[in-house]
This record gives structure tokens, C-alpha cells and sequence, in this order.
């Protein structure tokens, strides 16, 4: 039989539509409906700069060709590999549903910057939580991966995300580790001192042309919370990263190219736990004036931290 005519009338991706997987797992598929791994929302954290003409153009020439290849279905973390970048590491396990195989989902789609970085393939330097065996689902939690029913812009603001003290209790310890998170505690982030490498940033993103990347490690205010110290990580859209699609970003200088990141290279002891001098006197890592992206925000240099 013609390998067409055996195929034909089959759905190539029928858990696209959840309703499909929400015969037998129908609460799942109602919050999986509105999870930022279904809509992909956390990809639009760039819109802010644009007029309301411009999302739309965005909406409809960048976020839906491009951003939207981001969208998991169930299939993609539980049958096959999801394909990125034209990469396709096929079924899993034959036609075998899979509950969990993080070098087969995670993997692919956050293969960029935080599997590799938390592997430590990327930087040198695996995160102690990889290294003791824990895998990622050791901290995301299935109801932060299949959503919680609420509508999140940024997994940054998804309630169910875990936090370094859920597991780590800040007086316990010796006592110039219990000191040392006393006097940090509420205006430096975990990050800040046990990021131990540094971590992938992306640079000169335009439309059509992808990006590279180099590494970096910068310490600079939490645009989220600039009473807070954070890792910064770079998200590259420069002034004229849309302008093939006629987007100018009307108001670019509103929001910065440096965001607040938990990088995954974390270890207990680094050169920041080690000496004080580290931050407080040579300054390492924190952002500079001229460290700044060329073309990149005026809003930028509110983040530079003076002490």
C-alpha cells in the first residue's frame, strides 16, 4: 500500500488540541489550556516597547512565525521530542507514551542556555543539584509545568515556581554562612553569590537572522525589584531587531535589555562566597557603564548599582 494513501485522514499532532488528552486527563488538559508552555506568553515580554500598531504587526509577523514554535504540545514532552532548530530526536520510547525524560523535552527547547548550563556543557561548571542527581523536575513541579488554571505573562510570575528556600534554610549552617545570608537576605539574590560560571547571554537578534551569544556573568538592580541584587541575563533586541517587519518600537527606551535570571551553574562555594572583596571591593561582576549592549536601552544604566 502507497505509504500516503495508509496515512491518510491521520492527525500528525492531535494532543495540539488538549481536548484529545482530556478524555482520561481532563483537569491536566484544563489548566495545560492556559500554561505559559501552551500559549507561549512569556515569549511577548518584548511588546512593552511597542506602540499598539506595532503589536499588532508583531503579533501577527514575528510572535505567530516565529515565537509560536515554542508552543509544547502533551506529545512533545510525553511522545516525541519536540524539533528545534530543525533538530529531531524522534519518538521517545516507539509510540510508548513517556512520563518523564528530561534529555528528550527539557533538553531540546531549553537546550539554549539552561539544560547545558545545568549539565554543565555550557560554562564548564554543572550545578551542584545535577551533580547530586536531581533532574529537573526535581524542582518544577508538574502543576507549574502543566499550569494551575491562571493565566501567567512571564514565569516569573507563575505561583507554583520554586524557590531556593523551599528546600534551604537560611540559619542553618555554620555560622559565617548563617551571618553572611543575615546581612544579604531580602536585597541580594541566592544567584548573586552561587551562580559559580558564566552563563549564556544573547546578543544582536534581528528578524530572520537568529543570534549569538558569548558568555557573561553580571550582577547589576532587578528591573523587577531594584531594591534587589541580581544575575542579569541579556535578552538582545536592539533598536532595530523588527525593523525588517516596519517595527520601530516606539517606546524601546521604556524597558531594559537586562532582566533579572536564575542561572542553573549553581554551587555552594564560589569566589563571591569565598571573599567579600569579590563584590564589595573589586567589583567584579556588577554592570558597568561601558559593559552595556551597543544600541541597546537608555534603561539600561538604571540598573548599574553604585553601593
Amino acid at each position: 500500500m502507497d505509504k500516503n494513501e495508509a496515512h491518510a485522514g491521520l492527525v500528525k499532532r492531535p494532543s495540539d488540541d488538549p481536548a484529545t488528552c482530556a478524555t482520561c486527563h481532563e483537569g491536566i488538559a484544563k489548566t495545560y489550556k492556559l500554561s505559559l508552555h501552551y500559549t507561549t506568553g512569556g515569549m511577548k515580554g518584548v511588546s512593552g516597547r511597542f506602540s499598539e500598531a506595532e503589536t499588532k504587526i508583531f503579533d501577527a509577523q514575528v510572535f505567530e512565525q516565529s515565537c509560536r514554535v515554542c508552543h509544547a504540545s502533551c506529545g512533545d514532552c510525553h511522545v516525541k521530542s519536540p524539533i528545534v532548530s530543525g533538530v529531531n530526536l524522534g519518538l521517545m520510547e516507539g509510540h510508548k507514551f513517556v512520563r518523564k525524560d528530561e534529555s528528550k523535552t527539557c533538553a531540546p527547547c531549553h537546550g539554549g542556555r539552561v539544560y547545558p548550563e545545568f549539565t554543565g556543557e555550557y560554562g564548564g561548571v554543572p550545578d551542584v543539584h545535577y551533580q547530586k542527581g536531581m533532574l529537573c523536575t526535581d524542582c518544577h513541579t508538574a502543576t507549574q509545568l502543566h499550569g494551575d488554571g491562571k493565566v501567567y505573562a512571564s514565569r516569573r510570575d507563575v505561583e507554583a515556581k520554586p524557590t531556593c528556600l523551599q528546600c534551604h534554610n537560611t540559619k542553618e549552617g555554620s555560622e559565617k554562612a548563617v551571618s553572611a545570608h543575615r546581612d544579604h537576605v531580602g536585597w541580594v539574590s541566592c544567584s548573586s553569590c552561587h551562580s559559580a560560571a558564566p552563563y549564556r547571554n544573547c546578543s544582536s537578534c534581528h528578524v530572520g537572522e537568529g543570534a549569538t551569544s558569548s558568555p557573561g556573568l553580571f550582577l547589576g538592580k532587578n528591573p523587577r525589584n531594584p531594591k534587589e541584587v541580581a544575575t542579569l541575563r541579556l535578552v538582545p533586541a536592539v533598536r532595530d531587531t523588527f525593523m525588517k517587519v516596519g517595527i520601530s518600537q516606539a517606546n524601546f527606551d521604556s524597558m531594559p535589555n537586562y532582566w533579572d535570571t536564575y542561572p542553573h551553574n549553581i554551587k555552594k562555594r564560589t569566589d563571591r562566597t569565598r571573599e567579600c572583596a569579590v563584590c564589595h571591593e573589586e567589583k567584579t561582576y556588577f554592570l558597568k557603564e561601558e559593559m552595556l549592549i551597543k544600541g541597546g536601552s537608555e534603561a539600561n544604566k538604571k540598573l548599574i548599582f553604585h553601593e
